[in-house]
């Protein structure tokens, strides 16, 4: 697998400690605000009309 990153990367090393922390730090932060945005419509919604609906 390191093969095939040190062939698709250029300038950095495929076990680069800074990249894969950075890179794991981006896709929390996207994987909070995929989250929250939807929480926070349905935070919005009235429980009884919610109730109700169904």
């Amino acid at each position: 697998m390191t093969r095939l990153m040190g062939s698709l990367l250029f300038g950095i090393g495929p076990a680069d400690p800074l990249i894969l922390s950075l890179m794991a730090a981006i896709l929390l932060v996207v994987a909070l605000i995929a989250s929250y945005v939807p929480a926070r419509r349905a935070a919005k919604v009235d429980p009884m009309v919610a109730l109700r609906d169904e």
